[in-house]
């Protein structure tokens, strides 16, 4: 078992046995943040622990399983900035998600290497573990949590605490029955084998029982021809499931000699459906399935608004990070904002405020770095230069000295004029989009992200409210009206930090700070606008000036603007987005760097919707959820009638390109759900299941359970949902857990978001994700789903 060989290692590893000494390191946040701590691996070689000194009360700071990697103190961003730190001596650990790294600086280069080596080592073994191999870790961490006294047994007592931490109310006599079931040594406490059979006692799944018993004659076994039975008609499987049948009895079964007779047990049963074979999210769509020579505008791509931000946009911080996170996550298009720097050299920052600066030239050697880690398929730089003549010359050189052969530099020889290239023909370079020199004079200017739209302009800056949002309303800006000029104004109660560094001069009537925007004519440079291959900005006037453009033209569009273009002239859209590319990005006015819900978008074929990546939730959820498939390569294949130039698609006024479906899903059980936020450990949650649709606007809707009382451990549910699917090309399932609350809104447990068209029917599991993306393993819900087809909507 692997939680034994990390035991293990405990005990002969040199750097792990250091590692549980503990060392006095430096935490450093910034430069003037700097503070000793005390750090410690504890006895279970799963978390490491902290205190502001070698005997002081300790707290764990992080598990071994949040860690995605360790990296050595020059490629810390944080630490090469500072001069009085050796870099020998210091390393950062990088967590999954979201939350920020870690740097620490050890007093010496060998102890640095005992930690990064030793952290390596464990994150290694834990990323290596298969299924079983997490559940017996979970089981060890839970036992060490639930063992208070830490002799490596429980008593009655510290079994009670720990069913109340796992989120289980139970009867007590039951859990004593249960309890002396599993003591067969009669000790009156629970040591090794026998908290696994306990636990096993505990998590008894009578619904997948009853499942089993319906297709097994004997009610001990399924045949092979049971089996294949029970894949062809509850699991869809059709001509496919005698195949299955026996692969999935020789990976699941348990004992040789079920695989020998080709029956499955009901451990083998439960092992299949709690399996990546046995998962709603189809495994066929997980590598790259898709065609991928076909023009780069037939695809929907991964993108990212400005990249460089880990917070909001106004005063939030500038890193590279961004990019690391961004291109790792499988984003093939990064924003970069680019102004002159005071010493010569291009700074990266959202201009006209107050975020940090960071380098050009660091931004590009990162991407140049992990443009590839993630997918081979081509990186988008989407550049909004605001810089000087001269310092365009160096951004041009940054770009063709760093990037080398990546960079595209001239157009493919062997792809139509009259197309753009296939991601497959532009495997492993790196494109360059923004403005580019031009013959005729009366191409203008893109338009500027950091401006408000016209529309916003004129009839009001509102975002419309999200039905389904998680989190509060953005803070809205107002725009100072009668003036030509594009003066952003803010409620000085509502950004004081920005409010209270801007110079104003003395009022004595104080009024809404101004901030302006202030935009000149650039003069662009050849050898800059020279690295613009295939993806030329253009700004967008009409549909019909647009065809006047070649392919290569790409315009963006505020949510705002592309909103109402969807609605005056949903169809044209459609059209344009068949032959040029097209790019979304946030409304100026989310300030706090929330995020819309791209669907609205790629339902009229816009292939870059820019979302702002830092910020979790449903816009992020939906995004990771339809980019999970086709290898997570960041190019998704848009449907048919997204493609045809002739389409007569309508997101506003659909008329259903394939037959309407009608989707069933039965929310059965769930298992393991954990605890909501730092709940004390009587609270117990009482979970519900919301499953919502998004699509086109007449499919998008939700519906709920009803809640459970006291039973995040395994509760039950058995309710079936009912939805009416017209485009289920587009259509977006999310399953979503909340903790219901009489008092207040339901608090967020878990989610999965998956795309329908990648979704498998019959008895599956779904494995619950945090708000930043993490697996929750094993908490997960077993739902049962099948699509028919809708006979009361009439045919196209």
């Amino acid at each position: 078992m692997m939680a034994t060989l990390i035991q293990s290692r405990l005990l002969t590893d040199p750097n792990l046995l250091l590692m549980q000494e503990g060392s006095l390191m430096r935490k450093v946040r910034s430069k003037i943040w700097k503070k000793t701590r005390y750090f410690r691996l504890h006895n279970d070689g799963m978390t490491v622990w902290q205190s502001q000194q070698a005997r002081g009360p300790a707290k764990p700071t992080f598990s071994i399983s949040d860690v995605e990697a360790v990296r050595v103190g020059y490629n810390s961003e944080l630490l090469r900035n500072m001069a009085d730190l050796p870099l020998e001596k210091g390393f950062t650990i990088v967590f999954h998600g979201r939350r920020p790294n870690l740097d620490l600086v050890a007093n010496s280069a060998e102890e640095a290497q005992m930690w990064i080596q030793g952290l390596q080592l464990l994150v290694e073994l834990v990323t290596s573990m298969d299924q079983q191999e997490r559940l017996d870790q979970w089981l060890s961490d839970w036992f060490q949590r639930g063992d208070k006294n830490q002799d490596g047994r429980m008593s009655f007592e510290e079994v009670q605490r720990l069913l109340h931490l796992m989120n289980v109310e139970m009867d007590q006599e039951y859990a004593l029955s249960l309890f002396k079931a599993a003591d067969v040594s009669q000790s009156e406490t629970l040591e090794g084998e026998e908290f696994v059979q306990f636990y096993k006692a505990l998590t008894k799944r009578n619904e997948v029982q009853e499942l089993f018993e319906n297709f097994s004659s004997d009610g001990q076994k399924l045949t092979l021809l049971e089996f294949v039975d029970f894949l062809r008609e509850e699991q869809k499987e059709q001509d496919r499931a005698r195949d299955l049948a026996l692969k999935f009895i020789d990976c699941y079964e348990p004992s040789d000699s079920g695989k020998r007779r080709h029956v499955l047990s009901m451990d083998g049963f439960l092992s299949y459906l709690c399996s990546k074979d046995g998962n709603i999210f189809n495994p066929a769509c997980l590598p790259i399935y898709q065609d991928m020579t076909q023009p780069m505008n037939h695809y929907f791509i991964n993108s990212s608004h400005n990249t460089y931000l880990l917070g909001d946009q106004l005063c939030g911080q500038s890193s590279v990070e961004g990019y690391i996170r961004a291109l790792k996550r499988g984003c093939r298009c990064v924003e970069v904002d680019i102004w002159d720097g005071p010493t010569g050299e291009p700074i990266v920052y959202h201009g006209h405020t107050l975020t940090s600066r960071i380098l050009f030239k660091d931004v590009v050697a990162t991407v140049a770095q992990y443009a590839f880690q993630t997918s081979d398929y081509p990186v988008i730089l989407s550049l909004e230069n605001h810089c000087s003549w001269e310092q365009q010359q160096t951004m041009a050189q940054h770009l063709t000295e760093i990037l080398g052969e990546m960079l595209l530099n001239s157009t493919l020889e062997d792809v139509p004029i009259n197309q753009l290239p296939s991601p497959e023909k532009l495997r492993g370079k790196i494109l360059v989009k923004g403005k580019k020199l031009s013959i005729q004079e009366e191409d203008e200017e893109e338009e500027e992200e950091d401006s408000h739209s016209e529309l916003e302009r004129k009839h009001g800056t509102d975002l419309e409210p999200d039905p389904y949002s998680e989190t509060a309303p953005v803070p809205q800006l107002q725009l100072q009206k009668g003036k030509e000029e594009k003066v952003m104004r803010c409620s000085p109660t509502s950004l004081p930090i920005c409010c209270q560094i801007m110079i104003q001069p003395p009022n004595s009537n104080p009024g809404p700070v101004q901030l302006p925007k202030q935009k000149a004519k650039a003069i662009l440079c050849p050898a800059l606008s020279a690295l613009v291959i295939y993806l030329k900005s253009v700004s967008f006037k009409s549909f019909m000036q647009s065809a006047q453009h070649y392919y290569y033209g790409i315009s963006s569009f505020s949510e705002m603007k592309a909103k109402h273009l969807i609605r005056e002239a949903g169809n044209d859209f459609v059209l344009h987005n068949t032959w040029q590319l097209s790019r979304v990005y946030p409304s100026g006015l989310r300030t706090d760097s929330s995020n819309y819900n791209p669907q609205e978008f790629w339902n009229v074929g816009c292939q870059m919707v820019a979302m702002n990546m830092q910020t979790a939730g449903l816009g992020m959820d939906i995004c990771d959820g339809f980019f999970r498939q086709n290898g997570g390569c960041g190019y998704v294949l848009k449907p048919g009638f997204l493609c045809d130039y002739q389409s007569s698609f309508h997101p506003e006024k659909p008329i259903t390109p394939s037959r309407a479906k009608i989707l069933l899903v039965q929310v059965i059980s769930g298992q393991q759900l954990p605890k909501v936020g730092n709940t004390n450990e009587k609270s117990i949650v009482d979970p519900l299941v919301k499953v919502e649709l998004f699509g086109i606007r007449a499919d998008t809707t939700r519906q709920e359970t009803n809640h459970v009382e006291n039973n995040g451990f395994n509760p039950y549910w058995g309710e079936t949902l009912c939805f009416h699917v017209r485009v289920p090309e587009l259509a977006m399932l999310r399953f979503v857990v909340k903790d219901y609350d009489w008092k207040s809104r339901n608090d967020f447990i878990g989610q999965f978001t998956l795309p329908l068209t990648c979704m498998q029917q019959g008895y599956r599991h779904i494995n619950l994700l945090s708000r930043d993306g993490i697996s929750l393993q094993p908490a997960s819900i077993f739902v049962y789903t099948c699509i028919r087809d809708d006979l009361e909507e009439d045919e196209p």
